[in-house]
C-alpha cells in the first residue's frame, strides 16, 4: 500500500475516533475507559499473531524500548490528553493537538538530529490557524485552565515522543506490526496500574454503545491507525506524519454534520480550508531545475512505502 494511502487512513480514522471516545467515556470513567480499549487492542493483535504463528521473539533490549513507546504512545498521553479535556473545550484541545507536528519537528532536531522540512513552519501556521477557525466559536465560549492547557500541552508534547520513539524502534530491527501489539500491551499494563494507584473505580460497563464504540478504537482505531501512522513516520519523517493532527479535526466535524448536526459557518469553511492548504504546501509540487537549465516539476508529494 501506497504511503499516501496510510496517511488518508491515518486521517480518516482518528477523525472518526473523535465520536467514539464521546460514546465510549459516557458510559465509564476515563481512565477505565481507555485501558479497556488498549487492553482489547493488544489481545487481538498478538492473539492474531500467534495463531498466525507469526509471533517473534524479541530481546530484553527491544522489550524495554516497547516498553518506552507503550508509554508514549498507548497511555500516558491518553491520560494526559483526557485531563485537559475535562476543563477546556473540544475546539481549544483540537487547537493545542494540532500543534503535534511542529513538535514533531522540534525534537526530531533535537533527540533524532534530523533536519526538519522547511515546509512545515509555513503547513503548521496554516493549519493550526485553519483548526482554530473551525472550532472558532467554541474558542469564544469556553475558558480552559491554566493546568488543563499544561496537561493538553504535555500529553501533545509526550505523544511526539512517542513518534521519535517509535523511530529508535524501527532501528532496533523490530517488525512494525508485532512491535506496536506489544507496545500497546505495556500501555495497558502502564494505564492498569495507574487505575489501581489512583483509586479509579472498576466497572465492566453493561451498554451495547459503550463495547461498539471500544471495539471500533481499539481495532481500526488503534491497531488499523496507528500502524498506518507509524508508517508514514517511517517513510515521510516525523514532521509530515504529524500534520494527520490538523487534518482530522476536520472529518471529525464533516461526521458531527451527519450525526450531531453541526452548522457549518462561514468561519468553519475557511479554517477548513486553511487546513487543506497547508496539507498542499506540505507535501505539494515544488520546481526542480533540470540539467539543461530549464524548470522542471517533480513530485514530492508522497513516497511510495518501501
Amino acid at each position: 500500500m501506497p504511503v499516501s494511502a496510510h496517511y488518508v487512513l491515518t486521517v480518516l480514522i482518528w477523525g472518526l475516533t473523535w465520536t467514539a471516545i464521546r460514546l465510549q467515556v459516557e458510559s465509564a470513567p476515563v481512565d477505565i475507559s481507555v485501558f479497556y480499549r488498549f487492553v482489547m487492542a493488544s489481545a487481538v493483535a498478538l492473539g492474531g499473531l500467534a495463531l498466525l504463528r507469526r509471533l517473534p521473539r524479541f530481546s530484553a533490549r527491544q522489550h524495554g524500548w516497547l516498553v518506552l513507546q507503550g508509554l508514549t504512545l498507548y497511555s500516558i498521553n491518553f491520560l494526559l490528553i483526557y485531563r485537559a479535556a475535562e476543563n477546556m473545550t473540544s475546539g481549544l484541545l483540537a487547537v493545542v493537538f494540532s500543534l503535534a507536528a511542529l513538535f514533531n519537528a522540534f525534537n526530531g532536531r533535537v533527540f533524532m538530529g534530523i533536519l526538519p522540512t522547511p515546509r512545515i513552519y509555513p503547513a503548521v501556521a496554516l493549519g493550526v490557524t485553519g483548526v482554530a477557525l473551525l472550532f472558532w466559536h467554541d474558542l469564544q465560549v469556553g475558558n480552559a485552565t491554566p493546568a488543563a492547557l499544561l496537561f493538553a500541552a504535555a500529553g501533545t508534547f509526550w505523544f511526539s515522543l512517542g513518534n521519535m520513539i517509535s523511530l529508535k524502534v524501527r532501528s532496533e530491527d523490530i517488525p512494525l506490526f508485532a512491535g506496536n501489539a506489544w507496545a500497546m500491551f505495556y500501555g495497558a499494563v502502564a494505564l492498569g496500574a495507574w487505575c489501581l494507584i489512583n483509586g479509579t473505580q472498576w466497572m465492566l460497563p453493561t451498554a451495547g454503545v459503550f463495547w461498539g464504540a471500544t471495539v471500533f478504537l481499539a481495532i481500526p482505531g488503534s491497531i488499523v491507525a496507528f500502524f498506518s501512522y507509524i508508517t508514514v513516520i517511517r517513510t515521510l519523517g516525523a514532521d509530515k506524519a504529524g500534520y494527520a493532527t490538523v487534518l482530522f479535526p476536520v472529518v471529525a466535524l464533516s461526521v458531527s454534520t451527519w450525526l450531531e448536526g453541526f452548522v457549518w459557518s462561514g468561519t468553519a469553511f475557511a479554517g477548513a480550508a486553511l487546513a487543506v492548504i497547508g496539507n498542499w504546501v506540505l507535501f505539494g509540487r515544488k520546481p526542480k531545475r533540470a540539467g539543461n537549465g530549464q524548470t522542471s516539476q517533480t513530485s514530492v508529494r508522497f513516497k511510495e512505502s518501501a
